[in-house]
């Protein structure tokens, strides 16, 4: 009797810390979702390591490779920022609509780069001096970023306003152009209007790049 007692504590013991473990599962799920800021700062670390990959190695097609990743992230990030970032700057920001006006300048500059080196071969004399340049600018607007407007964001952010957010910004990435298009406008509506024509053109296009994942092309619809 005694061993079956102490056998019916311990299964006793052991249903009673499931639901404990299942509600810990729970809470650790919700409290992994990133917000805007999270989201947005991922990306920057990304992107400064694609462009540590291209400087770092003398092998063309290693940079041909990280030059197409480089610009694949840079385009999305860019033009998921202007649609849905700039116009939260506007709505719940004091003085939003300077904040987002200030960060589409910077962005257009970042873009007309982006476009001419896009284009260029690493065999080009002037290959690795446009992506220093251009990453010199995109330094500066990434710091103001990070210190100042997305803090300023968060503070009249509720998590759950953030985290919809950061899951807004993701979704958005998987159908905007991956590749830079400076003449395009950088506001919505018409923003998503002409990404959406855009798109499928440079999505298109991927498929006949290089990349530096043996996996295959980084594919818009999944990351």
């Amino acid at each position: 009797m005694s061993l079956l007692l102490r056998g019916l504590r311990v299964t006793s013991t052991s249903r009673l810390a499931l639901p404990t473990s299942r509600r810990t599962f729970a809470i650790s799920s919700i409290a992994m979702t990133p917000t805007i800021s999270d989201a947005i700062k991922k990306d920057h670390r990304e992107i400064e390591s694609y462009y540590d990959n291209i400087i770092k190695t003398s092998d063309e097609t290693e940079q041909t490779k990280w030059q197409n990743q480089f610009t694949w992230e840079l385009a999305r990030h860019s033009i998921g920022e202007e649609l849905v970032v700039y116009p939260a700057f506007e709505k719940y920001v004091p003085n939003g609509i300077e904040v987002a006006n200030k960060d589409r300048q910077e962005h257009q500059s970042v873009k007309e780069q982006l476009k001419k080196f896009q284009n260029m071969k690493p065999s080009d004399s002037e290959f690795i001096p446009t992506i220093k340049a251009l990453m010199e600018d995109l330094s500066q607007h990434i710091k103001e970023e990070e210190t100042d407007d997305l803090p300023k964001l968060e503070d009249v952010l509720s998590q759950e306003e953030s985290e919809e957010y950061s899951t807004s910004f993701g979704r958005t990435k998987m159908f905007v152009p991956s590749r830079s298009h400076p003449s395009a406008p950088d506001k919505p509506p018409y923003e998503t209007a002409v990404g959406l024509l855009t798109a499928p053109i440079d999505h298109l296009s991927d498929l006949f790049r290089k990349w530096p994942h043996t996996s295959g092309m980084p594919n818009p619809s999944s990351k």
